[in-house]
């Protein structure tokens, strides 16, 4: 089987990264993967890609196996993951066609299997004060801005449970904290990075203003079809800024990252 060192989630609308691929069915411990995986190569370096509702979107966000994705990609030789993701704007100065590369999550779901450490008889508490890595964080605002892209090197995604999108209330509870950006597939997938010592960077595509904005009247909520009319429109802005990235990433990790467990198990 080949190998990849890199690996690429696709989300809601963005399903294929390259052309010239091999698809590859990887089965886990945790059971399948939401797809076949296309391995390809840029520059000379494989790429694994896994579109993480499935190639046709059958997988709403709390029907993937989070684990399986992961532990595939691993299985690949994938140390470093870019994780796209269509996303909500809880700010006015967030506005939909922007790139946010988040550096926190707050986590509002239920009942995901969230850890490969459920059970025991190993216990790990792996450390999550700051769950993305930031070396790829840094270069893939950098690779965003000289294509021209607005990128906001930071802000909080909330991940709500779904597949509903939020009343009115919430959203304006989740404004008003400040924080900048929601989603439905950030929790558990960075953390299961996390324990795996993988490095994962999220590039959230905002497509919408979520239920609207205080003040903002003219805004209508969200809808799946204005997300994925807006993903639709910035499909190839988003594989050419992945596409750039992936050259750009240092061969060695020079990061947090790969002792992410280092200390976290107690016992054992």
């Amino acid at each position: 089987m080949r190998r990849a060192t890199l690996g690429v989630f696709g989300g809601s609308g963005f399903y294929r990264l390259l052309d010239d691929v091999e698809f590859v069915h990887v089965e886990t411990p945790y059971g399948s993967p939401s797809d076949q995986i296309a391995l390809g190569a840029v520059d000379g370096v494989g790429v694994a890609f896994l579109p993480r509702h499935g190639s046709k979107h059958t997988l709403p966000p709390t029907a993937i196996n989070y684990r399986a994705n992961l532990w595939a990609l691993k299985e690949l030789g994938v140390t470093r993951v870019i994780a796209p993701t269509a996303a909500g704007s809880l700010q006015p100065h967030v506005k939909p066609g922007d790139f946010v590369v988040c550096d926190q999550f707050v986590d509002r779901t239920h009942g995901r299997s969230d850890t490969f450490y459920p059970d025991g008889p190993t216990v790990a508490h792996v450390g999550a004060a700051d769950p993305y890595c930031p070396v790829m964080r840094r270069l893939a605002v950098a690779t965003g801005r000289e294509q021209g892209v607005t990128v906001h090197d930071r802000g909080t995604v909330v991940v709500i449970q779904g597949p509903r999108f939020s009343t009115r209330a919430e959203s304006r509870w989740y404004s008003s904290l400040g924080w900048e950006v929601i989603n439905m597939t950030q929790y558990p997938e960075a953390i299961l990075a996390r324990e795996l010592e993988l490095c994962y960077v999220n590039i959230s595509l905002i497509t919408d203003y979520d239920v609207g904005l205080e003040g903002m009247p003219e805004l209508a909520p969200v809808s799946v079809a204005e997300v994925e009319k807006v993903f639709a429109n910035n499909n190839d802005r988003v594989r050419r800024l992945i596409l750039a990235l992936l050259p750009r990433l240092p061969a060695s990790r020079d990061c947090p990252c790969p002792t992410a467990m280092s200390g976290a198990v107690i016992g054992g």
